[in-house]
């Protein structure tokens, strides 16, 4: 069962649904993109304070474009290859993020801004090529590269927005993550009980599960002095990391084929 898949397909677009290259969306996908987000952004924190920062994101932009380069040749979708393409998004959407703020000075409530606008002139050139925002649609390549345009911007945008309510504004990490728990139930009100168009019901929940699971990621990770509790970002990490595995080796086995007792298999 679909939540928040997109908009409501033809048969046309159904009919090719077998080629799209993007998971269908449940209760897991977005289980799994939240602890993605979380994963990112301590795991960027962990690289940028252990290594010299531009070798770091050097480090992560090389790893993100070699899992999208993967991501692309694959022939239809593959759950380790897209999950793996998102975790490397994650880190290195954070790293951008980071960059400028940390590397350049720019302020978190500007780079918001510059990454909310980028998102909606991606949002704008997807449109207006394709006349579909659907995630449903994703079979052919210049559709793949404005979902992936799009992935990239969204955790960037929601890095800085989780950043700019954290420190600009003073609420610390777990009151930013209480605060977006509430804001992700927002679409989710709006489209079962007020009829919002998915698409939008989804992509405001995509966006959305960045902050929430950063800032959540940050609280346990940061020292008692900013606020967290401490854990470690390293250690952190590495936790929400098996977590992902456990999930999407579940998702891999749910989507395995089952054997048929008509086609003649025969059960023990």
């Amino acid at each position: 069962m679909n939540t928040f898949s997109g908009d409501p397909i033809s048969r046309n677009e159904a009919s090719r649904s077998w080629f799209s290259k993007v998971p269908e969306v449940t209760a897991v996908f977005w289980a799994i993109k939240i602890l993605t987000t979380g994963m990112g952004e301590t795991t960027s924190d962990f690289l940028v304070h252990r290594i010299d920062p531009p070798i770091a994101v050097a480090i992560g932009g090389a790893c993100f474009l070699i899992s999208l380069a993967v991501q692309f040749f694959m022939p239809r979708f593959n759950v380790w290859i897209y999950w793996l393409t998102v975790v490397m998004v994650s880190v290195f959407g954070t790293m951008a993020a980071d960059v400028l703020h940390v590397g350049l000075g720019v302020p978190y409530w500007i780079s918001t801004a510059f990454f909310g606008v980028s998102l909606l002139i991606i949002f704008a050139a997807w449109f207006w090529n394709e006349q579909t925002l659907s995630i449903h649609s994703i079979y052919t390549k210049r559709r793949e590269f404005f979902y992936w345009a799009t992935v990239l911007t969204t955790f960037a945008l929601g890095t800085a927005a989780g950043d700019m309510t954290a420190s600009s504004l003073g609420l610390g990490y777990f009151v930013s993550g209480l605060m977006f728990a509430v804001v992700i139930a927002v679409p989710g009100i709006a489209f079962w009980k007020f009829g919002m168009p998915e698409i939008p019901a989804f992509w405001f929940a995509y966006v959305v599960t960045r902050p929430l699971g950063a800032s959540f990621a940050d609280w346990m990770g940061v020292s008692h002095e900013r606020g967290g509790l401490d854990w470690g970002t390293g250690p952190v990490s590495l936790a929400l990391a098996i977590l992902i595995c456990v999930f999407v080796g579940y998702s891999a086995f749910a989507a395995r084929p089952r054997p048929s007792l008509a086609s003649g298999s025969s059960v023990a």
